[in-house]
């Protein structure tokens, strides 16, 4: 059995790490250099990486502080926001990204997760799923957060697995930043659907919300901003918890 993976995410806008709550009132949260080299040196199983307003601005993911983090981390490291071809993946990979995460692009032209998963390898490409609980389903959200898509969650990861993704980057918005825990039943229908790994986000709060997250929302890796970047937990925290908790992490 894989070990699950604990993974700090870093919501970059303008230049500076920023976290919010359901997707909108952003505070700042630190560097990304900085705190990129903070958790990889404490722990971090992965990073994760967002330009959150690079689609929303038309423009593309700022490489030069993904090539300044990627400097200072030794852990894989996940880059998305603003990434719309094969030549913005090509050039964030060069950068020195592991992998790069995709989502209004995705959407928008499904055949480029076939072609990303071909030219550069299933392992390298993540769709990042945003969903929000309307009328009683999941379904997909684009433009960070703002545009609804009306696609069902559930069939949508279905089909970025066929595709040829190799991971989901799949976030609550009902949750984003409310610290109440992750939303289980969404991770857990998603979970259930595919067989590529899940990474569930939005929600971190307590330390049971972590291992409830791998325990009943059946998750292969947890992404958390809040309870790392404000100082509630250290990563060794987390998983010296888990691993009390009986869910096999790396420590």
């Amino acid at each position: 059995m894989l070990t699950k993976r604990i993974i700090p995410c870093l919501d970059v806008k303008d230049g500076k790490v920023v976290k919010g709550k359901n997707f909108i009132n952003l505070k700042y949260a630190g560097n990304p250099v900085s705190l990129a080299e903070k958790y990889s040196s404490n722990g971090a199983d992965e990073l994760v990486f967002l330009d959150i307003s690079a689609t929303d601005e038309g423009r593309k993911t700022m490489v030069d502080v993904v090539r300044k983090v990627s400097k200072n981390v030794f852990i894989p490291f996940t880059v998305g926001g603003g990434i719309s071809s094969l030549e913005d993946i090509r050039n964030l990979l060069n950068a020195g990204a592991d992998k790069i995460s995709i989502n209004t692009a995705a959407i928008k032209n499904p055949k480029l997760i076939k072609k990303a998963a071909k030219m550069f390898g299933c392992q390298c490409i993540v769709v990042a799923i945003d969903a929000k609980k309307v009328d009683g389903s999941y379904q997909v959200f684009i433009k960070s957060g703002k545009k609804a898509t009306g696609i069902d969650a559930i069939a949508w990861a279905k089909k970025v697995e066929m595709l040829g993704a190799g991971e989901i980057l799949l976030t609550s918005m009902d949750k984003d930043g409310t610290k109440q825990g992750y939303d289980l039943e969404l991770t857990k229908k998603i979970s259930k659907a595919v067989n590529i790994p899940v990474i569930a986000s939005g929600g971190a709060g307590s330390l049971s919300s972590l291992a409830d997250v791998f325990k009943l929302g059946k998750a292969d890796a947890a992404l958390a901003a809040s309870i790392f970047h404000y100082g509630k937990y250290m990563i060794v925290d987390v998983k010296t918890y888990l691993k009390k908790q009986g869910i096999d992490v790396r420590i």
